[in-house]
């Protein structure tokens, strides 16, 4: 850097923010998710049972709603979700819908199976800030599979208008002992 251009780089930042994230401990609810299907694990959490996964807190987002082939989160992006230009970074997002899609295939599957994503291809619809308000992500299951599952997502603004869709497939495999 040019001594310039030190000269006019700012020394302070008035409008710095902190964010603070707690969590509980994962592994008693990773513990018990062999004995339960998918649906009784999701809904356990929706009750408070056991605690929601780390990235849950990370990112704002909470599950609200699980049913046979279906999940729901809401998310509350804010400043520290941006990117370079001054919007939420499509990362965010992105992990929102994966966290849909996996749910609501997780809402399929029998005691003893787990899953994990094989892909995502997501379409960015219009950009999303701090002031957009909450957004409300479903994912439907389009093929639940013994190996390999299929659903959709998408995450609308608070005004309802869509701001994202994914599809994804999802690797279905034996947990436990």
């Amino acid at each position: 850097m040019s001594d310039a251009a030190s000269e006019e780089a700012p020394t302070d930042h008035p409008t710095e923010r902190t964010r603070t994230v707690t969590w509980e401990d994962p592994a008693p609810g990773v513990a018990r998710m062999p004995a339960m299907t998918g649906l009784e694990y999701l809904r356990s959490m929706i009750r408070g049972e056991l605690p929601p996964p780390p990235i849950a807190e990370l990112m704002r987002m909470t599950l609200v709603a699980a049913d046979p082939g279906t999940a729901t989160f809401v998310c509350e992006p804010d400043e520290s979700h941006y990117n370079p230009i001054g919007s939420v970074h499509g990362g965010f997002l992105c992990t929102v819908l994966d966290s849909a899609l996996g749910c609501a295939v997780q809402t399929t599957l029998a005691q003893g199976q787990g899953y994990t994503s094989i892909e995502i291809n997501v379409n960015y619809l219009r950009p999303v800030y701090a002031h957009s308000g909450s957004l409300t992500c479903t994912a439907t299951v389009s093929k639940p599979g013994s190996r390999v599952a299929f659903a959709d997502a998408v995450i609308a603004d608070a005004t309802g208008k869509p701001v994202a869709t994914a599809t994804g497939s999802l690797l279905v495999f034996p947990i436990g002992d």
